[in-house]
């Protein structure tokens, strides 16, 4: 039986009518989240894996695991933070499962070609970041990604990686200053 859907003023149903439908096995249903959700599970499990085809079976293996575990979705979180819950720990995995943490290559402005960049940073400067962040410990680059990079809130990178949202803001806090610490020579560079 399908579940029953009643679209906004916007022709969207709610995320709990959209879950509900996934239960049931409402392929369309699938496929509206899938497609709702899989470009930031992709960007974040690019920027944790450093390299495309890593990322994409990452996110391959996100929705995978999302599907399976759909009945598991209790509603206490957004669809969002549980995707990226699960996104993060396949990634996290998958990373210690292949070694490549610390080796990643490509730069973190690659994983998105949305933006405008009104100033370009030196070249020796952008090698030196990408460096100092792969040089972060896992736990602090994790929340670092996540925050500064992909926008999450504390409360949602708490959710997704099962820890307090005071830890979350210690770790960014320690992930900057290690940051600062590692590019202290490009200080006053980039003060406008």
């Amino acid at each position: 039986m399908m579940a029953l859907t009643v679209p906004d003023a916007r022709g969207r149903v709610s995320e709990k009518q959209l879950v509900a439908r996934v239960i049931d096995g409402d392929p369309a249903a699938q496929r509206e989240m899938y497609e709702s959700h899989v470009d930031r599970i992709y960007r974040l499990a690019y920027r944790l894996a450093g390299e495309d085809e890593l990322a994409r079976d990452f996110t391959q293996l996100t929705f995978i695991r999302a599907f399976e575990r759909i009945n598991d979705f209790r509603g206490e979180s957004s669809l969002a933070t549980w995707l990226h819950t699960i996104g993060v720990s396949i990634a996290l995995n998958g990373l210690r499962k292949v070694k490549t943490a610390r080796n990643r290559e490509a730069p973190i402005e690659a994983a998105s070609g949305i933006g405008t960049y009104t100033r370009e940073a030196e070249p020796d400067l952008k090698l030196r970041l990408n460096a100092a962040i792969d040089a972060l410990s896992e736990k602090y680059r994790t929340v670092f990604l996540m925050h500064d990079v992909e926008g999450f809130t504390h409360e949602e990178i708490a959710a997704a990686l099962g820890i307090p949202v005071g830890t979350s803001k210690t770790r960014l806090f320690q992930g900057r200053a290690n940051l600062r610490q590692a590019l202290a020579d490009f200080r006053g560079e980039w003060i406008s």
